[in-house]
């Protein structure tokens, strides 16, 4: 794993993984968190034992719906920031299990393959940085202080203006626009790779003159 570490390919893997799962969080919790309803309609006049009944169930619980909205922005932000995507990724582990299992639990077609890849993906982001995270199961942790690309400030500003986009878009409208959604935070990523990849590219050839 600590060879894997210094390969920038995958550190880049990493922090994009750390975007998608935070934005995808932090996307589904504000329709929450404003009080609306997941879906377009209401579910009440399905069966029961319908996934569409169980979340107008939530839904109508009223300051539980905002909670569960509350939790999901927070570790998605946590994620999106990089500097604090340790903790994040802890916060969103039981999120994420719990939302795979209401996916196995009720018929979602195909969306447990999504939920599961996500799953999966926090708990290799848990994996990537175990060394520092094992401090709580009482092992001291083992500090990292190699030159990552992660810790530099450009990825931080992508990930605060991936959230800030991702708030707007969903604040502006209770209609989800996830194509533009999308869009836009492809064009902000693409910006934000090039220019931490800039920022890489010079400090290497400083290094080098050295």
């Amino acid at each position: 794993m600590e060879s894997l570490k210094k390969r920038s390919w995958i550190q880049i893997a990493i922090i994009y993984t750390r975007y998608l799962i935070g934005g995808a969080f932090v996307f589904a919790s504000l329709v929450k968190i404003k009080g609306k309803r997941f879906t377009s309609e209401s579910g009440a006049e399905n069966a029961i034992n319908t996934a569409w009944h169980f979340f107008e169930t939530l839904y109508q619980s009223g300051l539980y719906w905002k909670f569960i909205g509350l939790g999901q922005l927070i570790a998605g932000a946590l994620l999106m920031t990089q500097r604090y995507a340790k903790l994040g990724a802890v916060i969103n582990f039981p999120i994420i299990l719990n939302v795979f299992m209401i996916t196995l639990s009720y018929y979602f077609a195909y969306t447990p393959v999504i939920t599961g890849s996500m799953l999966l993906a926090n708990i290799f982001l848990i994996i990537w940085d175990w060394n520092e995270l094992q401090l709580i199961i009482n092992r001291p942790p083992v500090l990292d202080h190699s030159i990552r690309l992660e810790k530099d400030i450009s990825w931080t500003l992508t990930g605060i203006a991936l959230f800030a986009f991702t708030c707007v878009n969903r604040i502006w409208t209770d209609s989800p626009q996830p194509f533009f959604w999308l869009g836009g935070c492809l064009i902000i990523g693409s910006i934000g790779l090039f220019a931490g990849l800039y920022r890489d590219w010079k400090r290497r050839k400083k290094e080098a003159v050295r």
